[in-house]
Order: C-alpha cells, then sequence, then structure tokens
C-alpha cells in the first residue's frame, strides 16, 4: 500500500514538474520571425489579404510576419512550398481554392489534407471585367460575342485550370457554348491578367470584383456581372449573371491561412484565435472595405469540411468541362 501510495506521489510530483515546461514551450512561440508564404502576384487579393493579415498578426504576436510572395506552376510553386516547410509553426501560408483545383488537372498530388487549417480569411465572387473601352456594355453582349466567334476572345487571370479559368468556362458551358470559346492566357493573378486586360492584350478577365475595384474606380475597366446569387455591396450597380443573362452558374473563391501538415496543435490554436480576434476589428473591416471585400471568419474545423466539399464540387466542375486529369 505505501509502495502504490509512493509511486502515485511521485507520478504526481512529476506532472507537476512538466506543466510549466508545457507552458513555457508555448509562451516561447513565436520567438523569431514567421514567414508567410503566398503562391499568387505581388498586388492581387491573395496577396492584399496575406499582407494586411501579416502585418495585424506581428502587433497582435509582437513578432515578425514576413510576407514572401512563391508564384509558378499555376500556384503549385507557392503551395507545394508551404506544404513542405518544416512543421514549427514559423512557415504558414495563404492556401486558395486552387489546392481543389490542381490535382484535379494532374498538376501536383496535393490536396486540402497536406496542410494544417488554420482560418479561413474570405470568399470572394467572381466578376466579369473587360476594359473600359470594350465594345460590351452588357454582360449579354459579351456573350453573344464569344458565341458568334468562338476563340477570338481572350480571357486570363490566373493560371489553366485555377478558378476564374473555371469561372469563365463554366459561365460558357451554363450558357451552351463550348467552354473553351474564350481562350485562356495564363497569368500569376489577377493583378497581371488586369494589367494585360487595360493593355488590350486579353478582352475578358472574370476575377474577383474586389480585385478590380481600383481600376473600376478609376474607369479603367468595368464589371459586367458578378457570379454570385445576390449583389455585392460594395457595388451595387453591379448585375448578378441570373439578372444579366438567365444563368444559374455562380463561382466563389476562397482564401485561408494554412500551416504544414503536423504543426503543433496549440500553435494552430494560438493563430486561429488572433486571426478570430483581428477580423472581428475595426481594422481589418476598414482593409476589407477598402477594396470591396467582404468579412467572412470560418474557423480551423469549419474550414477543412469546407475546404473538402470545395474539391469534390470542383472535380465535378471539371470532369464536366473536360478538363480533369484525374
Amino acid at each position: 500500500m505505501k509502495r502504490r501510495t509512493f509511486l502515485g506521489g511521485t507520478v504526481a510530483a512529476s506532472t507537476v514538474v512538466a506543466a510549466p515546461a508545457v507552458v513555457s514551450a508555448q509562451a516561447a512561440w513565436p520567438n523569431r520571425p514567421v514567414q508567410v508564404i503566398v503562391p499568387w502576384g505581388a498586388g492581387g487579393g491573395t496577396d492584399y489579404h496575406a499582407r494586411t493579415m501579416a502585418t495585424l498578426l506581428e502587433r497582435e504576436f509582437r513578432n515578425p510576419f514576413t510576407v514572401v510572395q512563391r508564384t509558378g506552376g499555376s500556384g503549385v510553386v507557392g503551395h507545394s512550398a508551404i506544404a513542405e516547410a518544416a512543421p514549427d509553426g514559423y512557415t504558414i501560408g495563404t492556401v486558395t481554392v486552387e489546392i481543389g483545383m490542381m490535382h484535379w488537372a494532374g498538376l501536383t498530388k496535393l490536396t486540402v489534407a497536406d496542410y494544417a487549417p488554420i482560418s479561413l480569411l474570405n470568399l470572394i465572387p467572381a466578376g466579369v471585367q473587360v476594359a473600359a473601352n470594350s465594345p460590351w456594355r452588357t454582360l449579354k453582349d459579351m456573350v453573344d460575342a464569344v458565341r458568334a466567334n468562338p476563340g477570338r476572345h481572350k480571357s486570363s487571370g490566373t493560371g489553366q485550370g485555377g478558378i476564374w479559368h473555371l469561372a469563365i468556362a463554366g459561365l460558357l458551358n451554363s450558357m451552351q457554348i463550348r467552354p473553351d470559346a474564350a481562350p485562356w492566357v495564363p497569368s500569376e493573378g489577377a493583378a497581371s491578367g488586369l494589367q494585360d486586360l487595360v493593355a488590350g492584350g486579353v478582352d475578358i478577365v472574370p476575377c474577383a470584383i474586389a480585385e478590380a475595384s481600383t481600376l473600376l474606380r478609376a474607369g479603367r475597366v468595368r464589371s459586367l456581372a458578378v457570379m454570385t446569387a445576390s449583389r455585392v455591396p460594395a457595388f451595387p450597380d453591379v448585375p448578378t449573371v441570373k439578372e444579366a443573362v438567365g444563368s444559374d452558374w455562380t463561382c466563389e473563391s476562397f482564401l485561408s491561412l494554412m500551416a504544414p501538415k503536423g504543426t503543433p496543435a496549440d500553435v494552430v490554436a494560438r493563430l486561429d484565435a488572433a486571426v478570430k480576434k483581428i477580423m472581428e476589428g475595426p481594422e481589418w473591416k476598414q482593409a476589407m472595405d477598402a477594396r470591396g471585400f467582404g468579412v467572412n471568419y470560418m474557423g480551423a474545423g469549419q474550414l477543412q469540411a469546407f475546404a473538402t466539399r470545395s474539391n469534390e464540387a470542383f472535380g465535378g466542375v471539371m470532369r464536366a468541362l473536360g478538363i480533369a486529369r484525374t
């Protein structure tokens, strides 16, 4: 009996001694700069969200959060860099909706299962942008022109098989037009696609309307419609696809903060809590309002389920459109 009591006391004492060490280890993170990898080009919506969040996380943790662009391979380069980094909490990144598309296109084997989700940063509806000097005044004008001249009018805004490529292909398909009737010109993101649009290199950029907000307000491009069920509050004069041409097609991108799979759960939890606090604060809302983005928070558990559903849905779309390779 005494021996059992003694052993029990020894275990209890060990637990008491070990507890401060665990707390100390948790408190130690972060004690050096955290790298935030962005798979898409500077100036686009993903970059804007990442830099805004990194600035506010830096203030929250009193530690540098450094944004690093890793573009290329239709998003594969940056997404691979996030997944393959050491799972120590010092590399995180913006995993975007393309994670549910790239593997269907045969570009990578990566899926959302290769990450530790942290938080959703936003849901972003696609818009249909054209240059200010375009002869198309409405979405019907554009659809009619593409229908009459398949292959003549080019579109751009992301990599081949990316979200905005599927946005225009799905729209055309819903109108009984060949999904490749507006040939896709791959780009490193919406910002470069919009630059090409203004320069006259392409005719259509089906990116997020918020990503085009600066050029829209400057009168250099205009948006013909948004691919969502209701109008975007920041752009109330832009009709939905349903209103413009009667199609039920919708397409929303998502961008999120994730870490490499195996990142300590306590680090993920601390990041998620910090992101939630930031997104509920006035500075985040002001930053989103400035570019016409909404505010959409989703925690780690919800994000995992949401991204999994998105992956399955886009796989179905890509197979239906004939661009799936797996």
